[in-house]
């Protein structure tokens, strides 16, 4: 199993989770007399055993993320966390831009005037600098995925 597919895999059995999570907290109560319309104990069986298989592929990923070199420096664990700090680190400023660039009307002018606090044109050339560069590391990572063979 390549590594992509094992992520694939685990997405999905994550989406099951939440399912079974929500179809069983639907039957939990019901009506003296009726029946549920699934039985949560055959949910609870089946959840368990998706969380175990989940948690069999999580370790298989994360062991093949620590051992894969990524570069010469760094695994595809590194590059990961490195990924994920470039997204946090653009997400923030992008904010940042967002609210420093909002207009605020003034009705009059004996109204206080509000001017931004920050360079907001510097800021979003580092908005875009980041974005570059998580763009061109995600898809280094993504194209190995593809040809990473998931270890044991």
């Amino acid at each position: 199993m390549k590594l992509a597919e094992a992520l694939i895999a685990r997405a999905d059995y994550q989406k099951r989770i939440e399912q079974l999570k929500k179809r069983i907290h639907m039957n939990l109560k019901i009506q003296e007399g009726d029946e549920p319309s699934e039985d949560p104990n055959e949910m609870l069986s089946e959840l368990a055993n998706i969380r175990q298989e989940l948690t069999s592929l999580i370790k298989k990923i994360n062991r093949t993320n620590c051992e894969i070199k990524f570069d010469e420096e760094r695994t595809l664990a590194d590059a990961l966390t490195e990924r994920d700090q470039l997204f946090d680190q653009r997400s923030l400023l992008t904010k940042v831009v967002d609210e420093a660039s909002q207009q605020v009307g003034r009705y009059s002018q004996s109204e206080i005037r509000i001017v931004s606090t920050v360079d907001v044109k510097s800021i979003q050339k580092q908005v875009d600098q980041l974005s570059k560069a998580y763009r061109e590391m995600d898809t280094k990572i993504q194209g190995m995925n593809w040809n990473i063979d998931l270890l044991d």
